[in-house]
């Protein structure tokens, strides 16, 4: 004999005990339960519970109303046809990609305008969550293209213009991955630093010692623009450093300020078990303390030239530029035994682009137009800790294992 579908949502102030007082009508009544969903928004919760009746659901609506009653919640039964159209089957349903929205803020506005962008697709929102309230707002979306679609490639690729556009138009950053085992499984995460894992380009903080900081920030600009090569333009710009004493590479090195939410990020990717490390167009002898201090696997960066204490303006060996940068990523995957497909990088100017384009995902970080338009998907608030968001991470687990581990509350 076929089940009738019944689903009972109920929805009040969060309590002890409401799930209890459902489940014993659901027990008396021998229902199966096919779905369950829970979500607790400020205190207010709704339960929503869908179960196969065998016989008289009328009366499993009137004991669930009578025992919601008695802890003070409003419930909602709908049986049947009431249900909708679409025949159940228990996981019959699963979201084909996860869309995690940021903002500060998100405004109803533009999340209706995502919203209905999605819908012009046919694409469905299957659930919602709340991943960060701090220091931006973000929502993970997981969303089911059309059931319909013959073709997944084209249907994948539409989602992903739909969404770029959106964001651009909102004032949101919106970045999409595909569900399943392949978003949980990233292992390994690289970093550019200047402008990425630290706040401004260490060049122009050398350049500023020498005195030359107009000249080489006007190269470097060329050169995060894609309007000049890499290996050209760092060459310059070390030949202006000529005559420079070592001392003022450990003085720089001192001085670098974090990306906020910097420490925060690499803590925690280090506590779920990533390999975290950077890969730097800039200068071994600065980033060797940072990789000291936030306790980085591997680096990557140029070796500068000193000979009787001063800077030559020369760079000696190989240039870690666009190429090489990609180079390094799969030699430290490789290293660690991580395929490339779960691998992470993260970065801001033209000379990532490889590196991004090698990685399983691309993160472009309050990059230039050149990254942006290659990566996966684009941050645009100078808090890098949105990367955690991005990989399913959200903001409330983050300060529990902080809390945990005696780590003050990473927020004002």
């Amino acid at each position: 004999m076929s089940q009738t579908p019944v689903l009972i949502t109920t929805t009040g102030p969060d309590k002890p005990g409401v799930s209890s007082v459902l489940f014993a009508v659901l027990t008396r009544h021998g229902v199966e339960v096919l779905d369950v969903e829970q979500v607790v928004i400020r205190g207010q919760l709704v339960l929503g519970v869908l179960a196969g009746v065998d016989s008289d659901p009328e009366a499993l609506q009137e004991a669930a109303e009578q025992a919601m009653a008695t802890v003070g919640m409003q419930v909602e039964v709908r049986i049947g046809a009431a249900i909708g159209s679409e025949p159940f089957a228990p996981g019959q349903r699963d979201s084909s990609h996860v869309l995690v929205v940021l903002g500060r803020p998100v405004t109803a506005r533009a999340f209706a305008e995502v919203a209905r962008g999605l819908a012009g697709l046919n694409v469905n929102i299957d659930a919602i969550r709340s991943v960060a309230d701090y220091p931006v707002t973000g929502l993970e979306l997981r969303v089911s293209v059309s059931a319909d679609s013959s073709d997944a490639v084209r249907a994948d690729a539409e989602l992903r213009s739909t969404v770029v556009d959106l964001a651009a138009r909102v004032g949101l950053d919106i970045a999409v991955e595909r569900a399943g085992l392949s978003r949980r499984a990233k292992r390994l995460v690289v970093f550019d630093v200047d402008s990425t894992l630290v706040q401004g380009e260490v060049i122009e903080m050398l350049a500023a010692y020498a005195g030359v900081e107009p000249k080489v920030r006007e190269i470097t600009d060329a050169a995060m623009r894609g309007e000049l090569n890499f290996t050209e333009s760092l060459e310059r710009r070390v030949e202006l450093l000529a005559g420079l004493p070592e001392s003022v590479l450990g003085e720089v090195a001192d001085s670098l300020e974090l990306m906020p939410g910097a420490r925060t990020t690499v803590r925690t990717l280090k506590r779920l078990g990533f390999h975290c490390g950077v890969v730097s167009g800039g200068f071994t002898s600065i980033i060797e303390k940072l990789v000291d201090d936030l306790g980085l696997d591997f680096a990557a960066a140029n070796e500068l030239e000193v000979v009787d204490g001063k800077l030559t303006g020369r760079v000696l060996g190989d240039v870690v530029d666009r190429a090489g940068k990609a180079t390094a990523l799969r030699r430290f995957a490789d290293e660690y035994g991580i395929p490339l497909a779960q691998c992470v990088a993260v970065g801001d100017g033209a000379n990532d682009i490889d590196m991004l384009a090698a990685a399983g995902m691309g993160v472009a970080f309050n990059a230039k137009p050149a990254l942006r338009e290659v990566a996966d998907t684009a941050l645009s608030h100078p808090y890098l800790d949105a990367v955690l968001f991005v990989l399913g991470v959200t903001r409330g687990e983050v300060e529990a294992a902080d809390a945990a581990d005696g780590h003050p509350l990473s927020r004002p």
